[in-house]
């Protein structure tokens, strides 16, 4: 602090000499607004009826940190601290603790995007578009998402109380759910008629790439001529693994673009010469499809590779970029949003479906009315058009 007071100081006994430096460059804020956050803690100190907590100086700052991060209205943007960061970074591996549930932000709600198929939240019954009103004792309205985040999740076999608010229902709905250790498995399939194959993407992946070229050659060797790709309650995931899923049915070509406000925030996706599958396809969406879902079904849609079936996807449609603070904590921050081939804006609005089937995905794929939908489409373009063989 006395090393701070000289500098500062000697930077004002400088700026009297020079008439160049003023405080403000090297301070956040205006000097009235650091005094008054100087009053603040003075005054949570002296007189805030806990007097056996005080906080440290990196609690403080955390804490202004990510209300300054909140102050910017995007629920996408936020700061984590270098333990939360710490566990992040192995949630991209795949495996956490908690409840396999993909949450986002609409309008001050927190609103669930979609469950895993197979995980606790999933067998529980919670579902796309239900509003997380209170968690345990807590009433999380206005709360920021990544604080929702960190109590849905922790240690398998825990227990943690979700209640929701249910569009038709008066009342809230309570969920009392045991964590388990998610393990995220992205893609699977099945053969639905003689012609027609069925590929479930459930969440893009690292792996993902990987596994959908497989699934397509499966389809390949047991001489599927159409498809139907299912990207219901797939809450998205990596852009990369997005674009090569899109890449496999698109021969060359826009897939999407990214705009933000710096160069490197703005690029063109575009897919490689040649196709990995060539038959008519249909793809399931709803509001629980989100982010990376959005990009593939947008660019099937728009470069008319793709009939879509269902409902209107969630909106989910920016790039988040991680800077690493010297500290070891991190800002992940909003750079850029999507673009379909055709310029339509993903972010807040969503991908509509070319035919609208209303319905809610069970995994009951026998008595599903968007999937049976779907084949028809299929079935429909296979007479229009018969399907090239798949490579």
């Amino acid at each position: 602090m006395l090393a701070l007071v000289a500098l500062l100081a000697g930077g004002l006994l400088a700026a009297r000499a020079s008439g160049e430096f003023q405080l403000k460059d090297i301070l956040p804020f205006d000097a009235q607004y650091v005094w008054m956050m100087k009053q603040t803690r003075s005054i949570l100190e002296t007189y805030h009826v806990n007097d056996g907590e005080q906080k440290s100086d990196e609690e403080l700052f955390y804490g202004a940190m990510k209300g300054m991060v909140a102050a910017w209205g995007d629920p996408y943007s936020r700061f984590v601290d270098p333990d939360e960061l710490k566990q992040e970074e192995i949630d991209i591996e795949g495996e956490y603790g908690g409840l396999g549930i993909y949450i986002g932000s609409r309008d001050g709600k927190i609103l669930v995007i979609s469950p895993i198929e197979g995980t606790p939240a999933h067998e529980v019954g919670l579902e796309p578009m239900d509003e997380i009103v209170k968690i345990n004792d807590d009433v999380v309205l206005g709360w920021n998402i990544n604080d929702v985040v960190k109590m849905l999740r922790g240690e398998p076999g825990t227990k943690v109380t979700v209640w929701v608010r249910r569009e038709g229902h008066d009342e809230l709905l309570r969920f009392d759910i045991t964590r388990e250790l998610i393990k995220i498995e992205s893609v699977s399939q099945k053969r639905l008629t003689n012609d027609i194959a069925y590929i479930r993407i459930k969440h893009f992946t690292q792996k993902t790439a990987e596994e959908m070229l497989s699934a397509l050659k499966v389809a390949s060797e047991t001489k599927a001529k159409g498809l139907v790709l299912d990207l219901r309650n797939n809450p998205g995931g990596l852009l990369d693994a997005s674009v090569a899923v899109a890449d496999y049915f698109l021969d060359g070509g826009e897939i999407v673009s990214i705009r933000g406000r710096v160069e490197k925030a703005n690029e063109v996706f575009t897919a490689k010469p040649g196709t990995a599958f060539d038959g008519p396809v249909a793809v399931l969406i709803n509001e629980g499809s989100a982010s990376a879902s959005e990009i593939v079904a947008g660019a099937l849609k728009d470069r008319e590779r793709a009939v879509l079936v269902g409902e209107k996807s969630f909106g989910k449609g920016s790039v988040q970029t991680l800077f690493r603070l010297p500290d070891g904590s991190g800002l992940f921050v909003t750079i850029a949003k999507y673009y379909t081939p055709s310029g339509v804006m993903i972010d807040g609005v969503g991908v509509d479906p070319d035919i609208v089937v209303e319905g809610k995905y069970t995994g009951k794929l026998d008595d599903d009315e968007q999937l049976k939908r779907a084949i028809k489409e299929v079935e429909v373009l296979l007479v229009k058009v018969p399907a090239k063989a798949a490579k």
